[in-house]
């Protein structure tokens, strides 16, 4: 793990969720080369780790909290964020701890601008339930344009993101927090070009959409390059099913939801 406390108040930090990104589909896809851009910042792909819940809701008030998806093997794990809690066995040295109750929370404390840029419904801010996770941020962003629906969601989550990025002053840090929802079901028209009449989701749909994602996700990159040095976390908040052992979708405890990519880097 990285020292995050040497990082925090030097660089703008990003935290990304693949939203529904299965580990076996995401490293899969890396080593057949089909996720160039991803290769170039994590030429060792994906890490397999445990999510720390079956759906989206859940999941991200862990990470919020400081519990990030979990290295699959045994022992005790040091996390890069966490909050002031009693009893925690899982702080070090190199970890973050903020006094908050929650981790955007804790880093606008710090001077950071905290920045949320929704996905899927539990960010749409259309009802108490969708305006729970972003209105831990300062800024709150979603539309239709952004959502499950939108083929190009990860193009305009990206042009969003650096219009913002572009508009802060070069010496402000940023948390910006990104949903990507273009993994989340319906996701079948990423494979219709191979088949135009498909209209069920599936696991090549699932993978065509991450090689979608890799490319759009391009600029944003630069665009953070450009401001600042930036310490950046990718992963999934859980897997979904396609019909294995008879489950179709996820909020269950299968080994596909619960084993999810990670990596973490600096750009």
């Amino acid at each position: 793990m990285l020292d995050v406390n040497a990082l925090v108040g030097t660089h703008d930090i990003v935290f990304i969720t693949f939203d529904t990104l299965r580990y076996d589909v995401a490293q899969s896809r890396f080593e057949q080369g089909r996720l160039p851009n991803l290769a170039q910042l994590m030429p060792q792909g994906w890490e397999a780790r445990h999510s720390p819940a079956s759906f989206t809701y859940a999941a991200h008030h862990a990470f919020f909290a400081g519990f990030l998806p979990t290295p699959i093997e045994p022992g005790n794990h040091p996390r890069p964020f966490a909050l002031s809690f009693e009893g925690s066995t899982s702080i070090a040295p190199e970890t973050c701890v903020l006094e908050a109750g929650s981790i955007p929370e804790g880093l606008a404390a710090q001077g950071y601008r905290t920045i949320c840029i929704g996905g899927v419904g539990f960010f749409n801010q259309r009802n108490p339930l969708g305006q729970v996770l972003p209105n831990l941020f300062q800024e709150q962003y979603w539309s239709p344009a952004l959502g499950v629906t939108e083929p190009i969601s990860t193009d305009n989550q990206v042009d969003l993101a650096c219009a913002l990025l572009k508009d802060l002053p070069p010496n402000q840090r940023v948390f910006l927090f990104i949903n990507l929802s273009a993994l989340h079901q319906p996701n079948y028209f990423y494979w219709a070009k191979a088949d135009p009449d498909l209209k069920q989701d599936s696991l090549e749909s699932h993978g065509a959409a991450l090689e979608y994602i890799d490319g759009a996700l391009a600029p944003l990159w630069q665009c953070l390059k450009d401001r600042a040095p930036t310490y950046a976390i990718l992963c999934s908040d859980h897997g979904t099913t396609y019909g294995e052992d008879g489950y179709t979708g996820h909020r269950c405890a299968h080994p596909v939801v619960w084993t999810v990519p990670y990596a973490e880097f600096i750009l």
